[in-house]
């Protein structure tokens, strides 16, 4: 029986040798997960015998690793915005970069914070940006769309598991099409890679996420030409719109949201200086487009 020291080396080294990124830090999240302890325990305790069915387990996660399975996928959940999510094959994995779309939001509703304000997300998948804004508004209501009935069903035990699904509507559907107006927040993470670029991609991400949440048609914009221009109609006056974007299209994005009638257009960097989220602001006086 081998002690959690020795394992967490073996499966450092097979996820090295696998070329993995990181493969530390994957072999440590991956070997709690499989003994069922805490960070704590490792520190502790290291010289602590793993059973053998832990052992078993572990070296399942491992061998699903080396192949490029993200850790994520294969224990099902994925920590955002503090909250634990479950992900599955039929939803986007919500990556740390899509947190600066919730900051941003936040950081524009100022003191409104504490309002009961009406928010929409967009092609929600697993719900991630909406449980993480409806857990910091508390008097907030949220809805949340989705093409996809399986994305939708993660969405919805997402937000039960965080206890926000009182304060909640999933609703499976193309885009706002079959929505009225007057939300206080539009946000979305879209699918913004270029078709021809999706081959080249990770396989941790084109053999993994599905592609409906991957492909934004020839240019990447097709769902930001879609989206912009029904902001007019969805969002109330002073409504602020954020959208998630790919390197570099925040220009092209911000150009949408401005000829779309937006005031007050500007970009957030993520933590790696990548301009990731664009946002915009219903001007007071504007009328919603029929």
């Amino acid at each position: 029986m081998t002690t959690l020291t020795a394992a967490l080396r073996a499966a450092t080294r097979a996820l090295a040798s696998a070329g993995v990124p990181d493969p530390e830090v994957d072999a440590r999240i991956l070997l709690l997960a499989a003994a069922g302890l805490d960070r704590l325990a490792l520190i502790l305790d290291p010289g602590r015998a793993l059973p053998r069915d832990a052992t078993e387990r572990l070296d399942g996660f491992v061998a699903r690793r080396a192949a490029r399975e993200p850790v994520s996928r294969i224990l099902g959940r994925r920590d955002f915005w503090g909250l634990t999510l479950r992900v599955t094959p039929d939803v986007l994995d919500p990556r740390p970069d899509t947190e600066t779309v919730v900051a941003a939001v936040l950081d524009a509703l100022g003191p409104r914070r504490g309002e009961p304000l009406r928010l929409l997300d967009l092609g929600t998948g697993s719900g991630a940006i909406l449980c993480a804004l409806l857990s910091e508004l508390p008097r907030a209501s949220g809805w949340a769309v989705d093409r996809s009935a399986a994305a939708c069903a993660v969405a919805r035990g997402n937000l039960d598991a965080c206890g926000l699904a009182p304060r909640s509507l999933v609703v499976q559907g193309d885009w706002a099409v079959a929505l009225a107006g007057g939300f206080d927040t539009v946000v979305s993470n879209p699918p913004y890679i270029e078709s021809a670029i999706i081959p080249e991609l990770d396989r941790d991400v084109r053999e993994h996420d599905p592609l409906a949440a991957l492909d934004g048609g020839a240019d990447g914009l097709d769902c930001y030409r879609v989206l912009a221009a029904d902001l007019p109609r969805l969002l109330a006056k002073g409504g602020v719109a954020c959208f998630e974007v790919g390197r570099g299209q925040d220009g092209d994005v911000a150009g949408l949201m401005r000829a779309a009638g937006l005031a007050d257009v500007a970009t957030r960097a993520d933590l790696g200086g990548v301009e990731r989220a664009v946002l915009g602001r219903q001007a007071a006086g504007m009328r919603p487009s029929a």
